[in-house]
């Protein structure tokens, strides 16, 4: 089932990464398993990453598959499962370098976009009303768009002890991204960021004149947008807000021990208790069926959204996050909830069950949330079944998709999702360097969990 590039048409080639894909391949069991990931763990390097040097630096633009824009979220994904092969292999580690310098070339373009174009031209989204500029593919103003460019370069000098990535171009992005967060927190107005589309699809655009529905300012940061892309509802999005408490506490380390500057390292740190204090009062709350559970968007005002969305920072995504342990009785309170039918958007159907998006509106289950919940789980039957449901979900194409139908494999979204296919990768990574057990069962059947 080798649905790969042939060697000559592959953007990038890495040694180490091969060699894991056979090392890997081999181990596993089961030959569809094993084929899958020999098509998906690659595929981001096969198919999405654009390398160059420019001005003597690394310089690598993502797409995200079949949308020819760079995403900070889907671009810092798609090459963290290759972050640790990085330190023996020199070609991969300023690939991955060069990611962390576009990024920081991004956000210092716009910390409010999410999303950006390979050149100066205008997108697709020119004329939607906000602040656009050339260069940017689209600007939704989503929390986690900051917060993933940070976790990958503290991984990146984490893993390879290279500090090269903290240049003074991203000490300027770390200083722009707080400042960023400060203004969404709206303590004395609403900011300078607004949003607006001219669409019928009710969740591409924001209702309040651009701005969201009002928010009581507690502390919280306004997240305008979801990861999925989709406007929020009560625009204090709860699993953004415990990435953004990560993303304070990394930079303030990054701060001291590269930039030697305690005193920004203290105020992104007070920001971190403030928030994580906002989120304890607030976010956590008492459900008719599962007792305290964390809801996923609040306005501050006491209304609350009991919901969880398949992208990622989501509700059932925060141990993997280290937003809080997989232990936390609040977490698993509401892992149970979001796995449930109270959940809205979790679907169980004949071919698979998971968590899906308003953003594919109702009954098509996310392939991030089946490797989610793997990823997450404790409990090495959860972890076979979602094993299960990746074996026979991908319609023969080889590859992870968006969404599927619940009840019919074949009716998917997105041909081409580099995301979801590299953090089946990862996932199939982590088993078999910490379960590797699980690698030698066979995977072919549906059972309800």
């Amino acid at each position: 089932m080798n649905k790969r590039p042939t060697l000559e048409n592959r953007k990038f080639t890495s040694d180490s990464v091969e060699k894991k894909i056979a090392e890997v391949s081999e181990f596993i069991e089961d030959k569809k398993l094993a084929g899958l990931f020999e098509n998906c763990f690659p595929n981001s390097l096969d198919t999405a990453i654009n390398f160059s040097i420019e001005n003597g630096e690394p310089d690598t633009f993502v797409i995200t598959g079949d949308i020819s824009a760079m995403w900070l979220r889907d671009s810092s994904a798609q090459v963290w499962p290759y972050l640790s092969l990085a330190p023996e292999d020199k070609k991969l580690k300023e690939m991955v370098r060069g990611v962390i310098n576009r990024q920081t070339k991004c956000i210092l373009l716009d910390p409010y976009a999410n999303a950006f174009s390979n050149d100066q031209v205008r997108g697709e989204w020119s004329n939607d009303l906000t602040e656009m500029k050339n260069g940017l593919h689209e600007r939704k103003w989503e929390i986690d768009s900051l917060c993933y460019p940070v976790r990958l370069a503290y991984a990146y000098w984490k893993t390879t002890e290279d500090s090269s990535c903290f240049s003074s171009d991203w000490q300027l992005a770390a200083k722009l991204i707080v400042k960023t967060f400060k203004e969404q927190q709206r303590k004395t107005d609403r900011g300078m960021y607004k949003f607006g589309r001219v669409t019928a699809w009710s969740t591409d655009t924001v209702p309040g004149n651009g701005y969201g529905n009002p928010v009581n300012p507690v502390g919280l940061i306004v997240s305008i947008f979801r990861p999925s892309d989709d406007a929020t509802i009560f625009p204090f999005l709860v699993p953004s807000n415990y990435f953004a408490v990560v993303t304070l506490k990394m930079i303030a380390q990054i701060f001291t021990a590269i930039f030697n500057d305690n005193e920004f390292a203290s105020e992104c740190l007070a920001m971190a208790s403030e928030i994580e204090k906002a989120l304890k009062e607030y976010a956590v709350t008492g459900h008719l069926h599962f007792g305290n559970i964390f809801a996923y968007e609040l306005d501050g005002f006491g209304n609350k959204l009991f919901m969880d969305d398949a992208n990622i920072p989501s509700l059932l995504s925060l141990p993997y996050l280290d937003c809080c342990s997989l232990e936390d009785t609040v977490y698993q309170n509401t892992r149970k909830f979001v796995l449930s039918k109270f959940n809205p958007y979790f679907f169980k159907g004949k071919v698979a069950e998971g968590i899906g998006s308003p953003h594919t509106l109702i009954n098509k289950i996310w392939t991030i949330s089946i490797i989610m919940r793997a990823m997450t789980s404790a409990d090495d039957e959860e972890i076979i079944q979602c094993l299960n449901y990746l074996t026979v979900s991908h319609a023969g194409t080889g590859f992870m998709h968006e969404s599927f139908e619940k009840d019919e494999a074949d009716d998917y979204t997105r041909n081409w999702f580099a995301w979801a296919n590299s953090l089946f990768g990862e996932l199939i990574v982590k088993l078999y360097n910490d379960n590797p057990a699980l690698l030698k069962q066979k995977f072919n059947n549906y059972k309800a969990l």
